[in-house]
């Protein structure tokens, strides 16, 4: 397990909204030997991209957010359930459409 730590430049007066600048990365090995050529954060960052997309308790500047952190939790399960057992992905697709659960065994039919 390791760790990514990102420097950025003071913000500039690009906008509101502008991405602020990286200057510098370190790696950072957290727990046993990790290979410090393959961390990276494309993984965690793949995934928040599909949160942000798939639910709109994420997205930015929105009125859908849960006033319950139970509520929030619910619908991040809900939200994963979903995305890893009952959407199909064309990974699987063979003659017909597969989803995850077929593949798995726990379900015969989409």
């Amino acid at each position: 397990m390791a760790q990514i730590h990102k420097t950025y430049a003071s913000p500039t007066d690009l906008g509101k909204y502008s991405p602020p600048v990286c200057t510098g990365a370190k790696k950072i090995p957290l727990k046993g030997d990790p290979d410090l050529d393959r961390i990276s954060t494309s993984s965690v960052e793949r995934q928040n991209l599909t949160m942000r997309m798939g639910m709109r308790r994420f997205t930015r500047l929105t009125n859908g957010f849960s006033r319950k952190v139970e509520n929030l939790a619910h619908a991040v399960s809900l939200h994963f359930m979903y995305y890893n057992f009952a959407r199909p992905h064309k990974a699987l697709k063979e003659r017909c459409p597969r989803v995850p659960a077929m593949a798995a065994g726990v379900t015969d039919h989409v």
